[in-house]
């Protein structure tokens, strides 16, 4: 499936359709960071290349996937966003995020943080949240974080596997589970 092209994103949803007829949980974790450091040479067609995934990709897999979720007994979506996204994180200089400047993924993780909000207001019966993997060894940023993936996924499998009753429109990260 091409997260950025509609037709690819249908055909996957109507492939699970035929083949599964349900989904209970969709985990939206497109990503990609787009240029990195000096903002004042950054281009439109970046920044909206970044937002393309990030943000617009959730938005065709979310309105693709709906159907089958609506199916579920206890329907999930977690957008996998970011503390980057974070006014409060990246001017914390105590935290990592305050030391990069990647200004198309910040601004695409702060909408996406906020889409999920949207989603979770506008779609009752469906528990829809945000989880913040962390600083998380992987070849997003060349194997640089200090967290392993296991640790990275924990907040994602979490808010997967809570079940029903729990809250929609939050923000979690692996710290909120302890």
């Amino acid at each position: 499936m091409y997260i950025t092209d509609d037709a690819s994103v249908a055909a996957a949803a109507k492939d699970v359709e035929q083949h599964e007829g349900v989904v209970d949980v969709l985990i939206n974790n497109a990503g990609v960071h787009g240029p990195l450091g000096d903002p004042s040479v950054l281009t439109g067609a970046e920044v909206l290349d970044v937002l393309n995934v990030n943000v617009a990709g959730v938005v065709r897999a979310t309105t693709a996937f709906l159907p089958l979720l609506r199916r579920s007994a206890d329907p999930v979506i977690i957008n996998v966003s970011s503390g980057m996204g974070s006014l409060e994180l990246t001017n914390d200089p105590a935290r990592p995020e305050s030391h990069v400047i990647a200004p198309a993924y910040t601004s695409s993780k702060a909408a996406l943080t906020m889409l999920t909000n949207q989603y979770a207001k506008g779609l009752p019966g469906v528990r829809v949240n945000a989880a913040d993997p962390g600083y998380t060894a992987t070849d997003f940023n060349g194997h640089s974080g200090p967290q392993t993936v296991t640790e990275g996924t924990d907040a994602v499998v979490a808010l997967a596997t809570e079940g029903p009753g729990h809250g929609s429109g939050r923000f979690i990260d692996r710290h909120d589970l302890l």
